[in-house]
């Protein structure tokens, strides 16, 4: 398994009305985490998109285990369990960094397109580096 910690902070633009975090913002938690993710294997989304290809979100979802707050410190866990064949799945785990308890479970699935919205086979060298990752991981 391919793991990253991301830090984030709960602030008031992330809370709703009863002072606990708006659902949807979990969804933008899971993109931080994942831009962070991939750069930390070696792959920006930037170089990505220089390259004309693109990966789009094709499902997204997300458990609510318990709630978060304002001025919580929260660790968004990404992980990749395969190497893409035609499409690239992420799963997400939000702690509470306080008690490290689970705050959320989540995935979202993307496919790889390039600028016209074609559909394109993932890049080589980021299927490859996935492989050889989560084979150094057994």
């Amino acid at each position: 398994m391919i793991s990253h910690a991301f830090h984030v902070k709960v602030y008031y633009k992330d809370i709703d009305q009863m002072g606990i975090v708006y659902y949807s913002r979990y969804f933008e938690f899971f993109e931080l985490a994942r831009t962070e993710l991939l750069k930390s294997i070696g792959f920006s989304v930037k170089d990505i998109e220089k390259n004309d290809l693109f990966l789009p979100v094709v499902s997204a979802s997300c458990e609510y285990i318990k709630s978060a707050s304002f001025e919580d410190q929260l660790i968004v866990e990404s992980q990749i369990i395969m190497a893409p064949s035609a499409r690239l799945q992420i799963d997400y785990n939000i702690l509470s960094e306080h008690d490290q308890s689970i705050i959320a479970k989540g995935k979202t699935v993307h496919g790889f397109i390039n600028s016209n919205g074609k559909p394109q086979k993932p890049p080589k060298a980021l299927t490859e580096k996935i492989k050889l990752l989560l084979s150094d991981d057994r």
